[in-house]
């Protein structure tokens, strides 16, 4: 017995939601470093957004660079290096997170900051005073980005 067009588009509609499901899950992307034992990951690609995890002023060699200046710019570097193994780049932020240990240091934090970004294209930001970031960090910043 032939089906109706009514009950073709019936299976079809009934259909859309596992399929549609089953894309999201393919659209999510976690990137890890090789070797990380970390419990996160350094970012995560959900269809359009790209978010970072919490970037501290740590250098190639693992350790926090010296002095809060040093940390800001190595933080805000480490940002850009995790965005780019996703495709990004600093253009592309929509929101970042920044947290500090010494609030006298957001005049500082703010210019290396803004040196990041284009003045026409300034991120949303939510900024904190944190007590202990980890490895005794003086800044630690994440931030998300829109990349299609």
């Amino acid at each position: 017995m032939a089906s109706s067009p009514k009950a073709a588009l019936i299976a079809l509609v009934l259909a859309l939601p596992a399929a549609n499901a089953a894309s999201a899950v393919e659209r999510v992307h976690y990137e890890r470093p090789d070797g990380s034992t970390a419990p996160y990951s350094s970012a995560v690609r959900a269809g359009t957004t790209v978010h970072v995890s919490g970037q501290l002023g740590l250098g190639a060699d693992g350790k926090l660079a010296e002095g809060f200046e040093a940390q800001a710019r190595q933080a805000m570097d480490n940002v850009a290096k995790v965005l780019a193994t996703m495709g990004l780049g600093m253009e592309q932020v929509v929101q970042c997170t920044a947290m500090i240990t010494d609030r006298g240091q957001w005049s500082a934090f703010n210019t290396i900051y803004a040196g990041y970004f284009r003045p026409e294209r300034l991120p949303a930001r939510n900024a904190l005073v944190a007590a202990g970031l980890p490895m005794d960090a003086l800044v630690e910043v994440g931030c998300s980005a829109y990349g299609p």
